[in-house]
């Protein structure tokens, strides 16, 4: 079983002819249809198609404030996890924010049929000093779904990143957090890397579990 959930749950992309929605804030919305919440949602599914059981924590852990973020989705993860002892892998889903003072910068996959943001993969460590005992296993499960996908789509994943922080990933052996595009990506973009994603995760998840 995989659960899915969202610290920064309002984070949302570019508006565009298809979703011209109004944002709450700069590059984030509250609302579940245009922000990563709407991109779990299609990653389950994706999930789900290939006999991946998967829970979504649909919550918005980052309104009305920024601040304690982590400790709120860290709370709820912890629950989840008691009330549903079957998990085992659990993704955080993020998009990333890729921009400089006066631009904004989006993800491109190259592939021939529709516009598609990329997709990263990114692993704590315990170089933080906090008890995280699980990281070098999540990096482990990093480099197979990385592999599996890009040998279906190689230009779909970024290259995995490692940081100093274990955001909340030390409370399974399959923990981490996934960047589906930038701010500059349109939701559209989005949805299409991750279900492209899933395609692929989804089955090479399911050879973890024969």
């Amino acid at each position: 079983q995989v659960l899915v959930f969202h610290t920064h749950a309002s984070e949302s992309y570019t508006p565009d002819a298809a979703f011209p929605y109004t944002p709450t804030e700069t590059e984030r919305t509250t609302d579940t249809r245009y922000n990563v919440v709407r991109v779990g949602d299609e990653l389950c599914t994706a999930l789900e198609k290939r006999g991946i059981e998967t829970l979504h924590i649909r919550s918005l852990f980052d309104t009305p404030t920024y601040a304690g973020s982590y400790d709120r989705s860290l709370a709820a993860v912890e629950q989840a996890l008691e009330e549903n002892p079957s998990v085992k892998v659990v993704i955080d889903l993020h998009r990333d924010a890729l921009c400089s003072d006066s631009v904004v910068y989006k993800t491109v996959a190259e592939l021939p049929d529709a516009a598609c943001s990329q997709v990263m993969l990114l692993v704590g460590t315990n170089a933080s000093g906090l008890y995280h005992p699980y990281w070098e296993e999540n990096l482990r499960l990093a480099v197979y779904l990385q592999d599996a996908v890009n040998a279906a789509h190689p230009t779909l994943m970024r290259p995995i990143t490692l940081v100093n922080e274990r955001y909340n990933q030390h409370l399974t052996r399959g923990s981490l957090i996934i960047e589906v595009g930038s701010s500059g990506n349109t939701l559209q973009e989005a949805t299409r890397a991750v279900r492209l994603f899933g395609e692929s995760a989804g089955p090479a998840l399911a050879r973890l579990v024969q």
